[in-house]
């Protein structure tokens, strides 16, 4: 991400553009935006960083004259987070937040906790821009999460808060 904080440092609309761009799986391919397949405007992409439209245009264009970015966003993809609708699946969701996100093996440790359960893991997304804003481990668990192996799962390596939902 040292890329990013070398090309866009001094301009912050801009930076506000990529994070939610990060954030949200938008690629740029030939100066446009889009989510997967579906093209995004300037317009709503600047609704949601709270950046106006011409900050939206330029930033795509930095991003298409510069090579490295221009091949790294133009391989972004936007993936379902399932945990908002998990409970409507009859799924739980499992949110991490660890002490120190650089820590080595907290992923694993949770798994093998989780594998010790009997539970079957359907999704598990790691939330990290490597910029230390808010990390998290999200797993979305097949049924329910037996009670006895929170005090595990809160001993694992790392972690600081288990949230379950």
């Amino acid at each position: 991400m040292d890329i990013l904080d070398k090309v866009f440092k001094g301009f912050p609309s801009q930076e506000k553009v990529i994070s939610e761009m990060i954030r949200s799986g938008i690629r740029v391919i030939d100066g446009t935006a889009y989510c997967n397949n579906i093209e995004i405007s300037d317009s709503a992409l600047g609704r949601a960083a709270n950046v106006d439209r011409r900050v939206v245009r330029a930033t795509l264009e930095k991003i298409d004259s510069h090579p490295r970015l221009k091949s790294m966003f133009s391989k972004m993809i936007s993936i379902p987070l399932m945990s908002d609708i998990a409970s409507e699946m009859g799924l739980t969701t499992i949110e991490i937040i660890p002490e120190n996100a650089n820590e080595p093996g907290i992923l694993s440790d949770i798994s093998a906790t989780v594998y010790r359960a009997g539970i079957v893991i359907r999704q598990a997304v790691v939330i990290d821009d490597a910029r230390g804003s808010d990390p998290r481990l999200i797993l979305v668990l097949d049924g329910n999460f037996p009670s006895e192996y929170l005090p595990a799962l809160r001993a694992c390596r790392g972690v600081k808060t288990v949230i379950l939902r």
